[in-house]
């Protein structure tokens, strides 16, 4: 600090002192900077006080940064940037904010959250207000629990909560041993994946499938929606039996199988867990076999989407000796205890 006060001496001294003399010192005094540098390490031990002044003195005067001895122009540069980033960092440093509020109301806040998780920071602040708590919005926002809300529901819980009043059909093509073409009819609901009704006929008419939607749903059991393909039988007749029966039609998109995907699962199974096994001899034949295969889909067979469990849900059996009982002509077994 010395050192600095005898330099700003020097300078107003120097204000009253003659040109000759002002630069007969400085050449002198350069020369003994030019001696010593060549005697003293390339690295000099400077303090924060020196730095200090040669930044003060390039800030009030900047061409003496050619005239530096001791450091290069850059260093000094660099110590004048890095002093103009403390002086900035000190004056945006944080002052505290604003004090915390109390520990009663912030585990109010966080009841507030839990017990209404559709509730954001909007409106517990109104309900804070009206309980007389003046606190800001934004304060309660900083309190309030993070990710307390229930999430949305998947197309599966759509449709699962949906199931019970939706079924589905679809035509099931069979040849004979004759080569003839059969036609079976399957009507699935997709609340337990069970098979409310077939019927087999050698030429499905519009006639003849409104017939069948009025024998698979007697009295007050139509479902609200039937979901169908954009096959060319279901005419007219077959629509206006859905009107007068309280049912929602919903064909699918042309070629679009995917989306009555639940009956064709159902066909599919049909197809390689019975018929792909044994030979039609005729209607009344594939009758008999699909009569069969029902009665073990509904009754036995677990299926995933259950839960391993039948569409006529089957009770779990601890105790008994375990029995085997043939289904769809010993393609299939039951296991049971007795």
């Amino acid at each position: 600090m010395i050192e600095i006060w005898k330099i700003l001496f020097a300078l107003i001294s120097g204000l009253f002192k003659s040109k000759a003399r002002l630069e007969a010192e400085n050449a002198f005094l350069r020369h003994q900077l030019n001696v010593l540098r060549r005697k003293v390490p390339n690295r000099l031990g400077l303090g924060n006080w020196d730095r200090l002044t040669i930044v003060w003195f390039y800030r009030l005067f900047p061409f003496l940064l050619e005239t530096t001895r001791i450091v290069s122009p850059a260093t000094i540069v660099r110590w004048h940037r890095q002093g103009f980033k403390a002086y900035w960092r000190l004056k945006s440093r944080s002052l505290g904010g604003r004090p915390r509020i109390n520990k009663e109301l912030r585990d109010l806040i966080r009841d507030m959250c839990l017990a209404n998780p559709l509730w954001g920071a909007p409106r517990i602040h109104g309900e804070l207000l009206k309980l007389g708590i003046e606190v800001s919005e934004a304060t309660v926002s900083n309190y309030v629990v993070r990710g307390h809300r229930p999430g949305s529901q998947s197309w599966n819980t759509f449709l699962k909560n949906h199931a019970e009043g939706i079924a589905s059909l679809d035509l099931l093509t069979v040849p004979t041993i004759r080569f003839n073409i059969l036609y079976c009819l399957v009507i699935l609901d997709h609340r337990r994946r069970r098979i409310i009704h077939f019927a087999v006929t050698s030429n499905p008419t519009s006639i003849w499938l409104a017939q069948q939607l009025t024998e698979a749903f007697p009295w007050e059991s139509a479902p609200r929606y039937l979901i169908r393909d954009n096959d060319g039988a279901y005419g007219h007749v077959f629509r206006q039996r859905l009107w007068s029966m309280g049912i929602r039609d919903r064909p699918t998109s042309p070629r679009s199988p995917w989306q009555n995907g639940h009956v064709e699962r159902v066909i599919g199974s049909i197809r390689r867990e019975c018929l792909d096994h044994v030979i039609v001899f005729n209607a009344a034949h594939l009758r008999r076999i699909m009569r069969s295969y029902a009665d073990y889909y509904n009754h036995s067979r677990t299926h995933l989407s259950l839960s391993k469990d039948a569409p006529k849900s089957r009770l779990i059996q601890k105790f008994g000796t375990i029995d085997r009982i043939p289904k769809v002509g010993g393609l299939h077994h039951h296991y049971c205890r007795i």
